[in-house]
């Protein structure tokens, strides 16, 4: 039976999540359309635009993203502390720049209501500060605004989404570096680009620009940063995990060559070391990387941590504890 969406997030367990949500039938979020020969391209903007946007309001981070054909990947992170140590008024701020807002809670900017008033919009805002660190509402925030201009913009009503969005616990390191990669090879495995900083509108290409100070002209999402060479040992809240970006590049570009049958060479010595820090078997990476048909397993990462986030979720067992076993 589908479970409702917070009964399948913990942030006592983790704040990491890989989402996956797909277009209806044989609709096109992006790219050209072999039936009608329509070219969405554009629309593939559309996405990164209003992942900027919900990443500057939310208390959520951004890791990893890729804009495929007909659906879209994202890897978020949940900042529940952020959210709580804003300001009241800071947090109407943030919501009224999506929504906004009841005429009460105006009122109460501009410090025009009484005591009964004031306690009343306050309600409203401690609701919304629950939502600013939600995962669901971010993902609502980003689905319906796509579904509605694509609507538009084709002339016709309806569902545009598959269904709910798909979310995965990413438990540990491992797990996470794992599906950021998988996320940012997404583009090459689809026969879509050649190498991985070429694959547009990925978060993989926006950090190899980044890395090369080419400037973009168009908006993207502020991503959360992988560590510094000063601060590796450190545990900084305000990064993706004790990694840095090149060593982080290395990894997606060897663990693609490894993956296409067409490309010659083999696994990248620095890669390799990489892998043997973080304790992960390289043959163990790499099966893990494939492709699967079968379904994909709810959370990541250790079978430690796979069975407690199973517990936090009210589940007496959670699919995927074979690969935990291997990555741990």
């Amino acid at each position: 039976m589908t479970r409702a969406r917070y009964q399948q997030v913990s942030l006592s367990e983790t704040p990491f999540y890989h989402c996956i949500c797909r277009c209806v039938r044989r609709a096109f979020l992006c790219g050209r359309d072999h039936y009608s020969g329509q070219d969405y391209e554009h629309r593939r903007q559309w996405v990164v635009e209003r992942l900027a946007t919900l990443v500057d309001v939310f208390a959520i981070d951004l890791c990893a993203y890729a804009v495929m054909s007909n659906h879209y990947h994202v890897v978020l992170r949940v900042d529940q502390a952020r959210a709580e140590s804003w300001t009241q008024r800071e947090v109407a701020e943030h919501w009224m720049r999506l929504f906004s807002g009841p005429l009460l809670v105006q009122r109460w900017l501009r410090d025009e209501t009484g005591e009964v008033e004031s306690l009343k919009a306050l309600e409203i805002v401690e609701e919304w500060r629950s939502r600013l660190y939600d995962l669901g509402w971010f993902m609502r925030c980003l689905n319906e605004h796509l579904a509605r201009r694509a609507n538009e913009e084709d002339g016709c009503k309806g569902r545009f989404w598959e269904g709910r969005y798909k979310s995965q616990a990413l438990l540990d390191e491992k797990a996470l570096l794992s599906c950021m990669a998988y996320v940012d090879l997404n583009l090459v495995r689809a026969g879509m680009a050649a190498t991985p900083e070429t694959s547009d509108y990925t978060s993989l290409q926006q950090r190899s620009r980044a890395v090369q100070n080419k400037s973009s002209i168009e908006k993207v999402p502020t991503l959360l940063p992988l560590v510094d060479g000063e601060h590796i040992e450190s545990d900084d809240s305000t990064t993706i995990c004790r990694m840095r970006l090149m060593d982080y590049l290395e990894l997606v570009d060897a663990t693609g060559r490894a993956l296409r049958s067409d490309k010659r060479g083999a696994i990248d010595g620095s890669a390799a070391g990489i892998l043997d820090r973080l304790g992960v078997d390289q043959t163990v990476w790499l099966e893990n990387m494939a492709p699967r048909k079968q379904r994909a397993p709810l959370a990541i990462g250790p079978l430690a941590k796979v069975r407690a986030f199973a517990e936090a979720t009210g589940r007496r067992w959670i699919a995927g504890q074979n690969v935990a076993c291997a990555l741990g």
